[in-house]
């Protein structure tokens, strides 16, 4: 069952202005106005246009300078663990194993103590507590903490034995567990009611419209929170209060074996999806170094990672998604997973053709190691990457993660320019929670790589924040994510410090407001805060409305 789209709940029709401020849109650079009739965009144009049409119909919005611009789309999403991260212990800012057991032990409540966001790379030393010091620090309560990039956790000694994950690849002697006793663990720990999934997936929800967020791509999958965890999701595009909420862009990351059998799992799931795609993990991550490399991690010596799927299973999927004319895709983040699902490519080419492949408008998550001949594969199979800037701002700075982990290679990770450059596909996303639902950090991130020769223009960065997550979804609307005549009234309003133009080459001038220049122009994102977001507006529906918006 594929995507259809979706629309919002009946509401009175009514018209908008916004005037006094500043619009971002394609179909004049300069306009300080803008009309909605409904759902749709209905005008754009000048301050002094604006006060010719302006009636006593129209609820009529001052601005005051703020910014008017296409809604961001996260490319990438977990809506479930992101509500259990923002109401769970939040663990980012611990630095030592007796810090993570001290908010542990502080923990109130009962049910199992769940955190996430731990990073021992940024600890002084790395040493994490043992699984009877987490069960002695939660009172016996059942303890699951997911690392930052959830791709391991920390377990109590009762949540081992609840999940039956002795034995099982993945589990050792220590507190740390990964791959198959991983997926256990978790899904033990997650034994939640309905209500309570609903309660964490709103949160996640609004905690996305207020941050200017209209639609989310939410990448579900059996190992992560299982169908009915997908189908809550789905479900919000249809909820039934009448809740207006970010659109979800539902995807389901299991492996299909051929065309009949992709039909079956699409049928079977009871919500429409985008794709077999997301998160079907290739590999894992850097971080918890199951990410599946080329070569020995430089801070584990004999170890390269896990591949999950192998070439020849992986070209029978993107076989059977390009017969049905839907998305497949993977998780892939290392180089030899890259390698093996490039290989894949070609294999599933040589079977259903170059032209199917690249009609079917593939997926890959992540792709963070990729050099100069697979960027052009990837280029060649009109394959989307769909990135996550702010890993790079986490782990790419000098003596980060990414360097820990891969020493010299680190260098020449998350390739943005290089993919623009070879014509690649791209959007952006946070993997929330991984990295939070923080648009503008997203775009600074881009601007400020790590590596200078991969930084791209906030322009660049802002298109594939909004408008590429539509286009990467293959949403039927071509004119989602800008703001033109007869576009869809999807929307934030910010309030900014300044507006410029800004690049990623320091020798170019960076800022102009040269109205000759017909650029629409972004925040300034080098003032030390982000732009604060006013209101939030899905299909003409408000999703967030800041006090400060009206007053």
């Amino acid at each position: 069952m594929t995507e259809r789209p979706s629309v919002p709940a009946p509401s009175e029709r009514k018209v908008v202005l916004y005037r006094n401020g500043s619009v971002y849109s394609a179909a004049d650079p300069l306009a300080t106005a803008m009309v909605v009739d409904g759902d749709t965009v209905a005008w754009v144009g000048s301050e002094q246009a604006a006060s010719s049409i302006a009636d006593s119909s129209m609820e009529i919005i001052d601005l005051h300078g703020a910014l008017v611009a296409p809604g961001f789309v996260d490319s990438h999403v977990h809506l479930t663990e992101t509500g259990i991260a923002l109401d769970g212990l939040q663990l980012g800012n611990v630095r030592s194993a007796r810090q993570l057991l001290d908010a542990v032990a502080a923990s109130r409540g009962e049910g199992p103590v769940l955190g996430h966001g731990w990073d021992e790379s940024v600890w002084e030393d790395p040493a994490l507590p043992t699984v009877h010091e987490l069960e002695q620090a939660a009172g016996g309560r059942h303890v699951f903490l997911s690392r930052v990039d959830a791709h391991s956790a920390l377990v109590s000694a009762s949540l081992v034995a609840d999940a039956g994950i002795t034995g099982l690849d993945g589990y050792g002697s220590g507190t740390q567990v990964f791959r198959a006793a991983h997926t256990a663990a978790r899904q033990a720990a997650r034994r939640l009611p309905e209500s309570s999934v609903r309660g964490y997936q709103q949160r996640a929800l609004t905690e996305a419209a207020a941050n200017g967020y209209v639609a989310v791509a939410e990448m579900a999958a059996p190992h992560i929170s299982g169908l009915e965890d997908l189908r809550l999701a789905g479900a919000w595009n249809t909820d039934a209060a009448g809740r207006a909420m970010p659109e979800v862009l539902p995807y389901w990351g299991e492996l299909a074996t051929s065309e009949e059998h992709a039909r079956e799992l699409l049928a079977g799931l009871g919500v429409p999806v985008r794709g077999l795609a997301g998160d079907l993990n290739i590999d894992g991550s850097l971080g918890s170094r199951t990410a599946a490399l080329r070569a020995d991690y430089a801070d584990a010596p004999g170890g390269r990672g896990n591949l999950y799927v192998t070439a020849a299973q992986a070209a029978a999927h993107l076989a059977a998604c390009s017969l049905l004319g839907i998305q497949g895709g993977f998780h892939v983040i290392g180089d030899a997973g890259l390698d093996a699902v490039l290989e894949a490519l070609e294999l599933a080419a040589g079977e259903v053709g170059e032209q199917r492949i690249r009609a079917a408008g593939h997926r890959f998550e992540h792709v963070e190691l990729a050099d100069a001949s697979a960027i052009q594969q990837l280029a060649r199979y009109a394959v989307t990457v769909s990135a996550q800037p702010r890993f790079d701002a986490a782990w790419g700075n000098d003596g980060g993660m990414y360097q820990q982990r891969l020493g010299d290679r680190s260098g020449n990770m998350n390739a943005f320019a290089s993919f623009y450059s070879a014509g690649v596909p791209i959007s952006f996303g946070s993997d929330s929670p991984v990295t939070p639902l923080r648009p503008w950090s997203s775009v600074r991130a881009c601007l400020e790589h790590h590596n200078e020769a991969e930084r791209i223009s906030a322009r660049a960065a802002f298109l594939g924040h909004t408008r590429a997550g539509w286009r990467a979804a293959k949403h039927h609307n071509p004119m989602a994510g800008q703001l033109v005549p007869g576009a869809p009234a999807s929307f934030a309003v910010w309030d900014v410090e300044e507006l410029m133009v800004q690049v990623a080459d320091g020798r170019v001038q960076s800022w102009s407001t040269d109205p000759r220049a017909r650029t629409p122009l972004l925040p300034a994102l080098d003032t030390g805060s982000d732009p604060v977001c006013l209101q939030t507006v899905r299909d003409g529906q408000e999703l967030y409305s800041s006090p400060a918006l009206r007053s």
